[in-house]
């Protein structure tokens, strides 16, 4: 049974990183005027709750035992308007601080988008997809309840503890010493049980990292898990990788669930031992009312505490979310603008391989010491075996990976002197693996140029000879295709990404098995238009159909970390060498066919 990655994600330190907690903060800076109103409005609702257990001491004190009805009626009117503003503190504090979470939230969700476009090819290379997606969308939903609820509320409960121990101080130390007693067993509890809930809420995120990406590779190969009828054998291993994450949260909901209980007795307890002294005695004397006053104000100590103490499960899981979303942050992209890097200018398309070295891996080169140099204008196809390297040439010229040794220059720049963004807007890139975005047609075919109108897309159209099916559609480039095009054939996908290239206007263009999915018949069609891309441009065709690259100026056959040969068709065949014997062997089976 295939096994599904579960390695990818290393293992959290122990201890919760401070680091990471400044850096949320630094999230809350553009709504200090805010944090300050809602830090008011908490004060505010404090002092009321604090009001209620006094009221009562007087209430039980003097208003009965002297029955003053005057005074009682004013307590009750007082006590009212206390709750209607306490109830209005209530829900504006609420509102208020999910509305700052979810703005917190955002930018977070924002400035790891933004790093994630600028992460390069490698990076996604090495990631399953699924892991990447449960980064930018689940774990920060899952820090929701952190931000919505919890750094504000919690200072409000740090203030409340602070408040009523110093009112409990006011009217008998010993009781407050009393009501004290068991917080050191309360600390040992806290300390024993967050190492436990953290290692747990490391686990379930590396499951459900597992299952999202497992989920995530079952949808995009659903096509082939049809045609091998593998469904049986996907959901056995879904249904694994379920069960895991299942009993992942499960475990981590036991570690969260195992303070709050503790919390809740030692309040209990320490209630039941107030009351006994007070009955007792054990050196205190208060009245009646004081004494339930007391028990009010130790009721208002120990919830906050109850709360800082849900707070504090909230930050032990959530901070396994939180550093696993810095640590995508964290990665550094391989691919990065030079400190003094220039914008490029309008090039001429001059390109120069000098020297280059390059391999995906320490261990192994695709290239060593690679030389060629490609004038202005010139059209230059790359063939040869799989993996000799030709889709390697034109990914390195648009620096998506860089190299080890040697230098690659465009009109005389070396491309890593100058800014990427500017570079890779001189190139035009077009793939096999042609994406289609959400939307419509229109749309994808302006990607290539924001500021494009619809008459020079509809040109761009017509060049590359998409016009005439997209006219055929129910709303023409209006209709709205789904998510990489899937109501689309092969070759329209391919023909509206050929129109996006062009609507960039290129001066160097790369096609990479540009026509592989165009039937013969669209092919000579878009070969009028091609001669009218490639005119005044330079260009590099990779090709496994020789036919489609015989008029180029010279063709590069790739092989054994080199150039092998290089020449025009007419050349090449003359030699009879690698190009004339890959030729004559494609000929023959184009013939059989």
């Amino acid at each position: 049974m295939a096994q599904v990655q579960t390695d990818t994600d290393k293992k959290l330190d122990k201890k919760m990183s401070a680091k990471n907690i400044k850096r949320v903060l630094t999230y809350l800076k553009p709504y200090r005027m805010k944090i300050t109103i809602l830090f008011l409005v908490i004060l505010l609702s404090n002092i009321i709750m604090i009001l209620g257990p006094y009221l009562t001491s007087i209430v039980i004190d003097q208003s009965i035992p002297n029955q003053d009805a005057r005074q009682l009626t004013w307590i009750i009117v007082l006590y009212a308007v206390a709750t209607l503003i306490n109830g209005w503190a209530s829900r504006y504090r609420l509102y208020n601080i999910t509305l700052l979470g979810q703005d917190v939230l955002r930018d977070m969700r924002s400035d790891l988008f933004i790093h994630m476009q600028k992460l390069s090819f490698a990076f996604f290379d090495s990631q399953p997809h699924g892991k990447i997606l449960i980064r930018v969308v689940n774990y920060i939903n899952n820090l929701s309840n952190i931000l919505s609820s919890g750094l504000i509320n919690v200072l409000s409960d740090i203030l409340s503890i602070i408040v009523t121990l110093a009112i409990m101080l006011a009217i008998d130390v010993r009781l407050t010493l009393y009501s004290l007693i068991l917080m050191p067993v309360l600390f040992v509890a806290t300390m024993i049980i967050k190492n436990k809930q953290r290692a747990a809420y490391d686990e379930l995120s590396a499951k459900q990292a597992n299952l999202n990406a497992y989920i995530h590779e079952s949808i995009a190969g659903i096509k082939t898990t049809q045609s091998y009828t593998r469904e049986s054998m996907n959901y056995d291993i879904f249904s694994d990788v379920s069960n895991q994450q299942r009993e992942a949260y499960m475990k981590a909901v036991k570690a969260q669930d195992m303070l709050s209980p503790i919390v809740q007795n030692i309040a209990t307890i320490t209630i039941s031992f107030i009351y006994f002294a007070g009955i007792r005695g054990l050196g205190v004397d208060v009245s009646t009312g004081i004494l339930i006053a007391f028990v009010g104000y130790v009721n208002n100590f120990w919830n906050p505490i109850i709360n800082v103490g849900n707070f504090y499960n909230s930050l032990v899981s959530g901070a396994v979310y939180l550093e696993r979303v810095f640590e995508m942050m964290d990665v550094k992209p391989q691919i990065q603008d030079a400190p003094d890097a220039y914008e490029m200018p309008p090039v001429k398309g001059e390109v120069v391989f000098r020297d280059v070295t390059f391999g995906y891996t320490e261990e192994q080169n695709i290239f060593e010491h690679l030389s060629f140099h490609v004038k202005p204008g010139e059209t230059i196809a790359l063939v040869g075996p799989t993996g000799a390297g030709k889709s390697t040439i034109t990914n390195l010229i648009s620096r998506f990976y860089d190299i080890k040794d040697g230098a690659i220059l465009v009109d005389g720049m070396d491309i890593r002197d100058v800014k990427v963004q500017s570079l890779r807007k001189e190139i035009g890139v077009m793939l096999q693996d042609t994406f289609i975005f959400s939307g419509t047609i229109m749309e994808n075919i302006r990607y290539g140029n924001l500021e494009a109108s619809p008459w020079d897309i509809v040109d761009a159209a017509r060049v590359v000879r998409a016009h005439e099916f997209i006219q055929d559609l129910k709303n023409g480039y209006r209709t709205v295709v789904q998510e990489r095009g899937s109501t689309l054939s092969a070759g329209q996908r391919q023909l509206i990404s050929f129109a996006r290239t062009l609507l960039a206007d290129p001066k160097v263009l790369i096609l990479d098995e540009a026509t592989s999915s165009i039937d013969t018949q669209t092919e000579i069609l878009l070969q009028e238009g091609l001669d009218r891309l490639l005119e005044g441009r330079t260009a590099f065709i990779v090709a496994h159909r020789l036919s489609t690259i015989r008029n180029s100026d010279r063709i590069f056959y790739i092989g054994d970390k080199k150039i092998l040969e290089s020449g025009s068709h007419e050349e090449l065949m003359k030699k009879k060498g690698h190009y004339y014997n890959l030729y004559r062997t494609q000929s023959k089976l184009l013939k059989k066919v």
